[in-house]
């Protein structure tokens, strides 16, 4: 065992050294015996590329994106979102209201500053519909908001520009919220009272509503925030959250009553569902089959397609042992426009029927079936895999009569915290929500490949 585990070693390393097509190279020889020499081939294929367009991505989220912008490349973007919100079991008011009456209700979209994509000054309107049918875990984003609300009955809108001029700079900064959280941008939407009303009074008439959540998004589903005005900028929302807001009476030490403001907070949480909708539309010129180029847009707009050989390849390496298969992609200059829409950090390669299963399940890059880019490197404009020779082997073992066919995927990616025995490693990926674009190249210099196998002579 040792001695073919040293035997493979040295196949590996040989495949370093080896540069030429077609070559037999003799390694090792210095140090093995005659007949055990590994014999390192180098035979170049070249892969097809093709642009496909994502009808939807997978993306189980607490956060939104909310806005619409158009880029003159990479087409138009809508993206909205539908929500339930959380409700506490057994809930009830921290108060009663003074004379069992609400004052108002508000809707806010809290965002950091400067999260957002476009135009911070372009006018926008945010509008908010009410959900009147029940929502199902379907976390695709080609969702239709029709299938779950009236969009006869708004509850209100408001016009915003992304930079928020109502937070001051030092409040920016640092700063609190009244209610004791930090200052974040927001476009907050005043609500119908009757709303407020309609709340506390089932609180008091029918407490068994608030028993738990189930119960709680049947008396009241969630809401539907889009954009029904404006373009040029996106929000990537960090929080959203509807606010009942009233006064009380409280009893000094005196025995004095004092009249004070209170407010019931209802968040996004992840213990509830929250739907993305993305509407990519004037895609016409990306999907064009080109000889130059292919695309890739996020989030659920294109993807680049990848046909590795996988048939021609077999029939020359059968019998070897497959050692490697680097593949890097290499995109075009970024336009310099204003705006424009830069490239993904990270693409994910994997089997086109794997994409479904991979995000639903929460999966990560083996290095087997699923590979993860390095970050996408500026200088050289480019994506580097490293070796994927293990998913031709696996095509070998399960699909040879197949060509493979793979997706370029952008994803985000989270890490571990890097230690000093052990560097960062991912701890999740899933879909890129962030508006994205890269142009790829497909000349024959980026879509050739070259395989390094060997075989030994005993």
């Amino acid at each position: 065992m040792k001695f073919n585990l040293l035997i493979l070693g040295l196949c590996l390393g040989a495949s370093c050294l080896s540069g030429c097509n077609d070559d037999l190279s003799l390694v090792g020889s210095t140090i093995q015996p005659e007949g055990d020499r590994p014999i390192v081939y180098n035979d170049t294929f070249h892969i097809k590329a093709s642009t496909i367009q994502m009808d939807s991505i997978y993306a189980k989220t607490e956060y939104g994106l909310l806005g619409d912008i158009y880029d003159p490349l990479y087409g138009n973007l809508k993206s909205d979102y539908i929500c339930q919100f959380y409700c506490p079991e057994d809930y009830q008011f921290k108060h009663k209201p003074l004379d069992g009456k609400i004052d108002s209700v508000d809707f806010k979209i809290k965002y950091s500053a400067s999260s957002w994509i476009g135009d911070s000054l372009a006018p926008m309107r945010a509008e908010i519909f009410q959900v009147t049918s029940p929502l199902t875990n379907n976390y695709y984003t080609n969702i239709d908001p029709k299938d779950y609300c009236n969009m006869q009955i708004s509850l209100g809108a408001q016009t915003y520009t992304a930079f928020d001029p109502s937070i001051t700079d030092s409040l920016r900064k640092n700063g609190l919220d009244v209610d004791g959280t930090y200052a974040y941008p927001n476009v907050t939407i005043r609500m119908p009272k009757e709303l407020g009303q309609k709340f506390y009074d089932e609180t008091i008439n029918n407490p068994g509503t608030f028993k738990n959540q189930d119960s709680f998004n049947k008396f009241f589903p969630g809401l539907y925030v889009t954009n029904t005005y404006g373009t040029g900028n996106i929000l990537f929302v960090d929080r959203s959250s509807f606010t009942i807001y009233y006064k009380y009476t409280v009893t000094g030490s005196a025995g004095q009553d004092s009249i004070v403001k209170g407010y019931e907070r209802f968040n996004v949480t992840k213990e509830v569902i929250q739907l993305n909708r993305f509407k990519n539309t004037d895609m016409t010129e990306l999907l064009k089959p080109n000889d130059k180029y292919t695309y890739i847009k996020s989030p659920a707009g294109v993807c680049t397609q990848i046909v590795l050989p996988a048939k021609d390849i077999i029939s020359v390496v059968q019998g070897r042992i497959l050692t490697n298969l680097p593949l890097t992609m290499k995109a075009m200059p970024q336009p310099n426009w204003q705006y424009a829409l830069t490239p993904p950090p990270y693409l994910l390669l994997l089997p086109q029927d794997s994409v479904k299963g991979f995000f639903e399940k929460n999966q990560i890059e083996n290095n087997k079936t699923s590979f993860l880019s390095g970050t996408y490197d500026a200088s050289t404009r480019s994506y580097t895999f490293g070796n994927i020779s293990n998913i031709l082997q696996y095509q070998i073992d399960n699909a040879p009569e197949k060509d493979l066919v793979m997706v370029a995927i952008p994803v985000n990616r989270e890490v571990s915290q890097a230690t000093y025995y052990q560097d960062a490693y991912t701890i999740s990926l899933s879909n890129y929500l962030a508006p994205a674009g890269v142009e790829l190249r497909k000349d024959d210099e980026v879509t050739q490949v070259v395989v390094t196998s060997c075989i030994f002579k005993n």
